[in-house]
C-alpha cells in the first residue's frame, strides 16, 4: 500500500519503518539459526561424511537463486510484495516442522531444500520492498540501506549463538522445534503489520543522454556484481579459514574463532551506521575503493596474526572494512539499476549466495595442498582483483555515485 510523506504523519512513518525493520530482524533471525547449522547437524547429528553438505547447499542455494530472480520479476512488475514474504515464511515453517518430526537425511533433501530454499528469498525481497519504503517517506535510501543491513547484522550476531547453545543443552532435534517457534513470531509479524496490497514502486525510467540512448550502460551493473562477486568471495576465504587458522595453526584456544566473530560484527554495526556519513564526504565509489584497500590490508594482517591481541585488532579490522562493504555494496550496485531496483537486489544478493558456495570448495582444496594460512592470503589477492574491477567499472563522473 503506497505511503507518501504528505498522507502519513512523521510518528506513523517511523511505526511503519520500526515494524518493517522487526519484520526483517525476525526473518533473518530464522535464516540464522538454520544456515550455520545445517552442515554440523548432517556431518555430527546424521552421521554422514562431508561432501554430503556440498549435495544439500548446492541444491538449496539453486532454488534460491531461482526464487529471487523469479520474485524480483514480480517485484518490479508491480506485484503485490505480502504474498511473496508470506510464501518464504511458510517455506521456513515447512521445512523445520517436518525436520522436527522427522530429523532424517531424506527429510533435508526434500522437505528442507524445498522449504529452507525458498525461504532464504525473503532478505533479498525485504530489501527491495525496503528501499522504495524508504522513497515514499522521503527518507534517503543509502540510510535506511544501512539500518537494514545493521538490522541484518544484529540478527546474525544473535542467531548462530542460540542455536548451538539449544544444541548443546537439549540436543540437535530442539533446534528446529525452536526454529518453528521463532517462525511463527515472523509469520504473527508478517500477517498483522505487513499491508496486503503493498507493492515495490515502479523504478524510474532510465536516465538517458542528449542523443536519446541509455546512459548508463547494461555492462556497469554487471561489473558491480562482479566486484561484489570478487570481495564477497574474499571474504567468504577468510570466513571459512579463520577458525580454523586460529586454533590449529596458530594455536590459540578453541573460543577464540567465537570472541573474534563477536567482536567484528559489534564493529561491523557500528561500521554500517556510520555510512551514510561516509558517502556524503567522499561519495559511493570513492569510499568502496577505500574500503577493499582496507581489505586487502586487513586480510593480509589476518594471516599474520600469532597472538590473542592480534586475532581481536584484526577481527576489528575485518568488522570494520566488512561493515562499510556490506551496507555500500547493494546501494553501488542498485544504482546501476534505478528502473528495475528489485532486478538489481536480487542480483546483489545471489552474487554473495554463489561467492559463498565457490569459496567453500576453494578452502578445502587450498588448505589440503598448503594450509590456511595460504587460503587467507589467496583471499587478499581475490579482494586484488575485486579493487581493480571497481576501477573498471567506474561510473561516469555525472552520476551521483
Amino acid at each position: 500500500m503506497p505511503i507518501s510523506p504528505s498522507s502519513e504523519a512523521p510518528a506513523g512513518a517511523v511505526t511503519a519503518r520500526l515494524m518493517f525493520l522487526l519484520l526483517l530482524f525476525c526473518g533473518t533471525i530464522c535464516t540464522a539459526m538454520i544456515v550455520p547449522f545445517m552442515s554440523y547437524f548432517l556431518v555430527k547429528g546424521l552421521g554422514y561424511e562431508p561432501w554430503v553438505i556440498s549435495v544439500y547447499a548446492g541444491m538449496a542455494i539453486s532454488l534460491t537463486l531461482v526464487a529471487n530472480r523469479q520474485f524480483a520479476r514480480r517485484i518490479d512488475a508491480g506485484a503485490r510484495v505480502f504474498p511473496l514474504v508470506g510464501l518464504a515464511a511458510a517455506g521456513f515453517v515447512f521445512a523445520a516442522g517436518s525436520l522436527a518430526l522427522m530429523p532424517t537425511l531424506w527429510v533435508v533433501l526434500s522437505a528442507g531444500v524445498l522449504g529452507f530454499g525458498i525461504s532464504s528469498s525473503a532478505v533479498s525481497t525485504m530489501f527491495s520492498l525496503g528501499g522504495s519504503l524508504a522513497e515514499r517517506q522521503a527518507m534517503d535510501r543509502v540510510r535506511f540501506n544501512a539500518h537494514m543491513r545493521a538490522t541484518t547484522s544484529t540478527a546474525w550476531m544473535i542467531g548462530p549463538a542460540v542455536t548451538f547453545l539449544i544444541a548443546d543443552g537439549f540436543g540437535l532435534r530442539a533446534v528446529f522445534v525452536m526454529a518453528v517457534a521463532v517462525s511463527m513470531v515472523w509469520i504473527g509479524l508478517w500477517w498483522f503489520t505487513l499491508p496486503r496490497d503493498i507493492t515495490a514502486m515502479p523504478g524510474r525510467a532510465p536516465a538517458k543522454d542528449i542523443s536519446g540512448r541509455i546512459a548508463v550502460a547494461p555492462q556497469g551493473l554487471w561489473l558491480a556484481a562482479g566486484f561484489v562477486f570478487c570481495l564477497s568471495t574474499a571474504h567468504s576465504l577468510t570466513f571459512s579459514a579463520l577458525p580454523i587458522f586460529y586454533v590449529q595453526e596458530v594455536g590459540l584456544p578453541g573460543y577464540a574463532p567465537g570472541f573474534a566473530f563477536s567482536v567484528k560484527t559489534f564493529v561491523e554495526v557500528f561500521a554500517i551506521f556510520s555510512t551514510p556519513w561516509v558517502i556524503a564526504r567522499i561519495g559511493m565509489w570513492r569510499a568502496l575503493l577505500g574500503v577493499t584497500g582496507l581489505a586487502i590490508v586487513t586480510i593480509q594482517l589476518l594471516a599474520a596474526v600469532q597472538s590473542f591481541p592480534q586475532m581481536l585488532a584484526g577481527a576489528a579490522l575485518e568488522g570494520l572494512y566488512y561493515g562499510f562493504y556490506a551496507s555500500l555494496g547493494i546501494s553501488y550496485v542498485q544504482s546501476f539499476a534505478p528502473d528495475t531496483p528489485a532486478r538489481a537486489t536480487a542480483i546483489y544478493w545471489n552474487t554473495l549466495m554463489v561467492s559463498g558456495v565457490m569459496a567453500g570448495p576453494a578452502v578445502g582444496l587450498i588448505a589440503q595442498a598448503y594450509d590456511f594460512q595460504t587460503v587467507i592470503r589467496c583471499a587478499s589477492v581475490v579482494a586484488l582483483v575485486a579493487a581493480t574491477v571497481l576501477m573498471a567499472g567506474r561510473p561516469p563522473r555525472r552520476q551521483p555515485v
